[in-house]
């Protein structure tokens, strides 16, 4: 008794924007069949190209990464950059078999230099879930690394969701159409509760003004007197799959403790439902107090996976 061979496939550069849409379609296509997070979601993709300031790469013909398609040009895995010597893996499930190949071409294609100048180093996520995956990175040499993410999500169904009051002081509300003064404001914002520098006001206006996922209506901002942003939560639906991501989750260290993530987290929720969104995820660490956070809105589901690297 014979069995079908897996369809022929072949590999070739990435190749521009026409790709980055060939990728983004692959994510949606693949959301219905794969476990939670196996791929990227939209936004992630979106920010991977949008995020960033307008002087810098685009994710043009020269982006690092490596397609597959069926001889008849079906796009069924994609590997690339993720900055910094980590790869990223995008593939649909029917074609498995080409993992180790896409691991052997990240090793070769974009790992970094090591901290000695002579060794190099290459890193790839694993949920703990994926077996396969984590005894295919282990047999080539990957170790996974301290530390934790996790992916958790909030089944909407006909779950009664707390109305999300007001906080005392700040006005919730969306971002501004056309307003090109929050772009600023924003920055400072995640600068703020990141404790970063890189942000700026030419980058958020890139990924507000490019973005194919953006929507203002799901950009939510407490305002505290005076104008500036004490909290944001950004929220993104995606209505091929109703379901929806919250991206950022972030509250400028002085205006913690206040109310104003859990509030601007419900108000979401309660917007992409209205869309139709049936589930909504949020990504984090292994953080005590962002964990708690979302347990208590309601994110108890949770997917724990952790960074893989090789050193060679």
């Amino acid at each position: 008794m014979s069995s079908d061979p897996f369809p022929p496939t072949r590999s070739r550069p990435y190749a521009g924007d026409a790709d980055f849409w060939r990728v983004r379609a692959l994510l949606l296509e693949t959301y219905p069949i794969t476990p939670t997070e196996w791929n990227w979601e939209i936004r992630r993709w979106d920010g991977h190209r949008f995020h960033r300031a307008p002087s810098d790469p685009q994710l043009g013909e020269e982006y690092p990464a490596c397609l597959w398609e069926t001889t008849d040009g079906r796009l069924v895995a994609a590997a690339h950059d993720d900055g910094g010597g980590e790869a990223a893996l995008q593939l649909h499930p029917d074609f498995r078999h080409l993992e180790e190949e896409m691991v052997a071409w990240v090793e070769t294609n974009l790992a970094a230099a090591g901290q000695d100048g002579v060794h190099r180093r290459l890193q790839v996520y694993a949920h703990d879930y994926d077996s396969p995956r984590r005894r295919l990175l282990a047999r080539r040499g990957y170790e996974p690394v301290e530390g934790t993410g996790v992916m958790r999500r909030l089944r909407l169904g006909q779950r009664p969701l707390p109305e999300p009051g007001e906080v005392s002081g700040y006005l919730l509300r969306p971002t501004r159409l056309g307003d090109g003064g929050e772009y600023g404001r924003l920055a400072d914002l995640l600068n703020a509760g990141f404790g970063r520098t890189f942000h700026t006001a030419a980058e958020y206006r890139n990924f507000v003004e490019g973005s194919p996922s953006f929507r203002h209506d799901l950009n939510l901002i407490a305002e505290a007197p005076g104008g500036s942003f004490a909290a944001h939560v950004g929220l993104t639906y995606d209505e091929v799959n109703r379901r929806a991501i919250v991206e950022p989750v972030v509250t400028r260290p002085d205006h913690r403790r206040r109310g104003l993530a859990r509030a601007l987290m419900l108000e979401g929720c309660r917007r992409v439902r209205a869309l139709g969104a049936t589930d909504v995820y949020v990504g984090t660490g292994d953080a005590v107090a962002a964990n708690e956070l979302y347990e208590a809105v309601g994110f108890t589901e949770a997917y724990v996976g952790r960074t893989w690297r090789k050193v060679w």
